[in-house]
């Protein structure tokens, strides 16, 4: 095994897409109240989300695809809302720290994957800006560590759920996905499309489901273990 891919959020970070989301958008919306209602703000966002991810042009970014979608129906130039984008992550972004948790043994699990001569790879959801998820790495104290790739939406041409994110991960690492090790606390975003591609899978939980199709299940624990075996 040449490469571990760890999920982030739920897997390395204790927080939760459905809490950090809310206060997200109220931050965001505020920002760009003199410009956008909130209501038009919000379902745009998501909309346009849901767009950049399902977009099979896998010559656009995640970030090209989204803005294709964004601006001209949220109804402004990008030129007006980019930089107010770029000051909101800067300083009210920031602000959402609490609501991110570090999981104390995400780090010694890395380091002993970096000690083990494997590549390692933040394989998180590539729909926030490269500063927001760096943002978040470093509330959960493991953002300073040797990443072969951390996804973003100005890197990935592919997202999660799709097969496809996992396949350009590998080809960016110039490896083979069988050479791979995906690990990650959902199973539909990170075990099932990992797994349609040859990837090995690890599902971070507690729950004794043995219908659920990764190769491995168990605590960050298990996998500090495995590591020594992979």
């Amino acid at each position: 095994m040449q490469a571990i891919l760890f999920d982030l959020d739920g897997t390395l970070i204790d927080d939760s897409m459905e809490t950090f989301l809310p206060p997200y958008f109220t931050a965001l919306c505020k920002k760009l109240s003199h410009l956008v209602p909130p209501e038009k703000l919000i379902a745009q966002l998501q909309a346009s989300t849901r767009a950049a991810v399902m977009n099979n042009d896998h010559a656009l970014t995640i970030a090209d695809a989204f803005a294709a979608d964004f601006f001209p129906k949220i109804g402004i130039p990008a030129e007006t809302l980019m930089p107010l984008f770029d000051d909101f992550y800067a300083t009210e972004y920031p602000k959402l720290r609490a609501l991110v948790k570090p999981i104390p043994l995400a780090r010694c699990v890395i380091e002993r994957a970096i000690e083990r001569g494997k590549r390692v790879v933040i394989a998180t959801m590539p729909v926030f800006p490269r500063t927001a998820i760096w943002q978040r790495m470093e509330w959960g104290g493991i953002a300073d560590l040797p990443y072969a790739l951390v996804t973003d939406y100005e890197t990935m041409h592919a997202s999660k759920p799709h097969s496809a994110y996992y396949r350009e991960i590998a080809a960016r690492l110039g490896i083979a996905p069988t050479e791979c090790l995906m690990v990650g606390n959902e199973i539909q975003n990170d075990i099932v499309p990992a797994k349609q591609i040859g990837m090995k899978t690890f599902w971070v939980t507690r729950d004794t489901n043995t219908e659920a199709p990764a190769d491995w299940r168990g605590t960050l624990q298990d996998v500090h273990k495995l590591l020594d075996a992979v």
